[in-house]
């Protein structure tokens, strides 16, 4: 299942593995998790969060949190991304993750393919990083559950757009409830809610 995954990119440092979750959606913060794992460190379930369960990721939390030497969840507001874009908040919310850690990683493994630089400590992006090495598999993992948990939370505030199963994200009912209801102040206002489509009037 995960027999891929590996431990460090750069051994004989603390080297931590960072992923963000929200990047795509309509509404809601982009949130972002640090961990830093221990050496032999292997969970057989422990994958990229999109790769598992509902359930096997809130399991995954628990260990993680648990067994770690350090994690943290780093946030970034929908007005805050109207403000930098999406690219900028969400290395943003990794960079208040990495702010949190009380052991300062010497090395860092980042989910994607561009990073803003974090002052003094290197790092490598590597694409598709979350099904690669466990430490930002777990990241990715922390930073999903993390994003879920504050979704469903403002569904109660909000109910009508279906929060707390598409978590924001553009699906057709989403877009259907912002035709109707409106925006919410949840709502991501650089992004284009509403793409209206081409109409060939016969």
């Amino acid at each position: 299942m995960n027999a891929s995954l590996k431990e460090y990119f750069k051994t004989g440092v603390i080297e931590a593995g960072c992923d963000e979750a929200g990047r795509g959606c309509l509404a809601g913060p982009v949130y972002a998790a640090a961990v830093v794992l221990p050496k032999g460190f292997y969970n057989p379930l422990l994958n990229d969060s999109k790769q598992v369960s509902e359930k096997q990721r809130y399991k995954l939390r628990k260990i993680i949190e648990t067994e770690a030497i350090e994690w943290a969840v780093g946030i970034v507001a929908n007005t805050e991304i109207d403000k930098i874009n999406i690219l900028k908040a969400s290395h943003l919310a990794m960079h208040r993750a990495i702010d949190q850690l009380k052991t300062k990683p010497e090395h860092l493994i980042i989910d994607g393919n561009r990073f803003t630089v974090y002052p003094n400590i290197p790092h490598e992006c590597i694409i598709k990083g979350d099904g690669k090495y466990f430490s930002i598999a777990a990241a990715s993992v922390l930073a999903k559950t993390y994003r879920d948990d504050y979704m469903l939370k403002i569904a109660h505030e909000y109910p009508g757009y279906d929060w707390e199963k598409n978590k924001g994200y553009p699906t057709k009912k989403h877009r259907q409830a912002i035709r109707e209801l409106g925006k919410t102040p949840y709502h991501r206002l650089s992004f284009k809610l509403l793409p209206e489509q081409l109409k060939i009037e016969f």
